[in-house]
């Protein structure tokens, strides 16, 4: 696996994926999707988020429902393949075809962004 050095630091990360929107974040995305909140496009119509009061629906719901930990490890991505090859994450799509709810997930994150696609450009 190669090194995927991000920009950023692991808290303006976390931060974003917290406060930020479904198009600056896969979890974000993941989980409104899961959560049945409806996807637009906004803005000139290539960025796709669950608009202002999904975005806030879907913040509340982390908030109350989802907790960040992490451990300092140098080469993180080693750590990361590991974890997704031995454990029950049905979450990542990224290295995950083998876990069953894969497909699933990412069919329901295709049907989003096609309902999407159709439907007028939102603000």
């Amino acid at each position: 696996m190669a090194n995927r050095t991000s920009t950023q630091n692991l808290r303006t990360r976390v931060r974003y994926h917290y406060r930020g929107n479904a198009a600056g974040s896969t979890l974000r995305l993941t989980l409104g999707c899961l959560l049945g909140l409806e996807l637009r496009r906004v803005g000139s119509g290539k960025r796709m988020t669950f608009g202002k009061a999904g975005e806030a629906t879907l913040s509340q719901w982390m908030a109350d429902n989802a907790r960040v930990c992490w451990i300092e490890q140098s080469e993180p991505w080693v750590l990361e393949s590991q974890f997704i090859s031995q454990l029950n994450l049905p979450l990542n799509l990224d290295q995950n075809r083998h876990n069953t709810f894969h497909s699933r997930l990412k069919e329901l994150r295709a049907q989003a962004r096609q309902r999407a696609r159709e439907l007028p450009i939102g603000s």
